[in-house]
């Protein structure tokens, strides 16, 4: 089947035959048995070569396809052979659109069909947290991993780390306002800011964290008013007239212009998208998988 598709496409036997690394006579053989087999004339020769019947062209194209057919066949047998097999607990954080997450654990699951995952969705400082506790097996993240390593670990040159992370994006968060703070919010400096009403997080979110440097280096306080543990909640609250709050600067300009929230311009703060395992995990195959498919993903 192989040296009658080959001829197919080269229309001539001697060509065919260096492709196959096989004799011409080899192939001619080849063919003619394939011929008695079928009992069909599969080519006929013209001034240039040979050339394919109509019914020879039928069962090429069929031959075609079974071929192809084979050679998945064999990937597939060989993929199952070798493929990686296990659980893996990922620990999941805000909009999974933004986590690219559908399209991770597809390639997850191209890459390892045998790995069982389980998501567990929550705040980005529950990952490495649930890292350390060895109740999620790797997970998104925002911030600086650092801040969760044990100062132990991080005294001294060489020293280990327990955190094993890639870095998928730079993020710029910003402030929103009600309109009704306008006038105090636009050209407003982090110490202005500081005293009006605030909507706050828990600690293990990346925006109580990511303020609550902020504003322990300027030795300033933030007047909070209300919490809440979600992004989506948060805004809603400002909508609302609540107070301000973080978000990302995609969704502060998206707010700005369906919904007239006000962002403030001389504000911002950088962060960090990134995916933990625990350095000690991360040539573990399963998780070696998953950094795989984020890299696929995120390239």
């Amino acid at each position: 089947m192989k040296a009658f598709v080959t001829v197919a496409r080269e229309g001539n036997v001697t060509r065919a035959a260096e492709q196959l690394h096989l004799t011409q006579p080899a192939v001619t053989l080849q063919l003619k048995r394939l011929a008695a087999d079928t009992g069909i004339t599969l080519f006929r020769r013209t001034s240039t070569g040979l050339e394919l019947t109509h019914e020879g062209a039928l069962l090429a194209a069929k031959a075609e396809q079974v071929l192809a057919a084979l050679v998945d066949f064999g990937q597939t047998a060989g993929h199952l052979a070798t493929r990686v097999r296990g659980k893996l607990r990922i620990g999941t954080i805000i909009d999974p659109e933004f986590t690219r997450l559908g399209a991770f654990l597809k390639a997850l699951i191209e890459s390892g069909p045998g790995i069982e995952t389980t998501l567990r969705h929550g705040m980005s400082g529950d990952v490495p947290e649930g890292l350390r506790r060895n109740e999620l097996d790797a997970g998104f993240f925002l911030g600086d991993p650092n801040d969760f390593e044990p100062v132990s670990e991080l005294c001294g040159e060489g020293a280990a780390k327990l955190f094993h992370g890639r870095e998928l994006a730079r993020l710029t968060y910003r402030v929103v306002a009600p309109p009704s703070l306008a006038s105090f919010v636009r050209d407003a400096d982090w110490t202005q800011l500081a005293a009006l009403p605030w909507i706050g997080t828990p600690p293990a979110s990346v925006h109580n964290r990511l303020l609550t440097r902020l504003f322990m280096d300027l030795g300033l306080r933030q007047n909070f008013v209300a919490q809440v543990d979600q992004e989506a909640s948060m805004v809603a609250m400002v909508r609302t007239g609540v107070g301000l709050s973080l978000c990302r600067e995609s969704i502060a300009l998206h707010e700005q212009q369906a919904h007239g929230l006000i962002v403030a311009d001389a504000v911002t703060i950088g962060t960090t998208l990134s995916f933990l395992c625990l350095e000690a995990s991360r040539d573990n195959p399963t998780i070696a998988a998953a950094f795989d498919a984020i890299r696929r993903v995120w390239g």
